[in-house]
């Protein structure tokens, strides 16, 4: 039985299946949860962006993944709220998504991941990449998948 579970989310509807399913089953078992997500890093300012007055500060970037954040984790917090868990959120910047997933797994001391899969195949697959299969290859923490 698990005792602490990550349960990743991006805000998607996709997402929200495992949400669900992680909430449920902390329920059941009075397991705890962390609730996280990853939102994309400081980019530098392109020169274009430059020439457009489009370029944003590094206080205001964190600024705004913190909203950002907050907004996708949202209806988790919610849904734990709702059912009377004992829970936190995090978040990180990071355009690997995947590897903020593990490192957040082993940082909060979770034995468990639950995560959604788009299950794309072929060419949207390729394109898109799959945080899923990525966690899956490189994790050595038990990973629910749902679908």
């Amino acid at each position: 039985m698990y005792k602490h579970i990550l349960i990743p989310t991006d805000g998607s509807e996709v997402a929200e299946k495992a949400v669900k399913t992680g909430i449920d089953y902390a329920r059941e078992t009075g397991a705890r949860v962390t609730l996280f997500t990853a939102v994309p890093e400081y980019r530098s300012p392109s020169e274009c962006d430059v020439r457009a007055h489009k370029v944003v500060s590094f206080a205001d970037h964190a600024r705004n993944s913190e909203v950002l954040a907050r907004r996708i984790l949202a209806p988790a917090v919610e849904r734990a709220r709702a059912a009377r868990l004992s829970f936190d959120t995090d978040y990180v910047e990071s355009n690997q998504a995947w590897q903020a997933i593990i490192d957040a797994a082993r940082r909060h001391g979770c034995d468990a991941i639950y995560m959604s899969s788009h299950a794309r195949t072929g060419l949207s697959r390729l394109i898109h990449g799959s945080q899923t299969v990525e966690v899956l290859t490189h994790s050595d923490i038990p990973t629910l998948v749902v679908r």
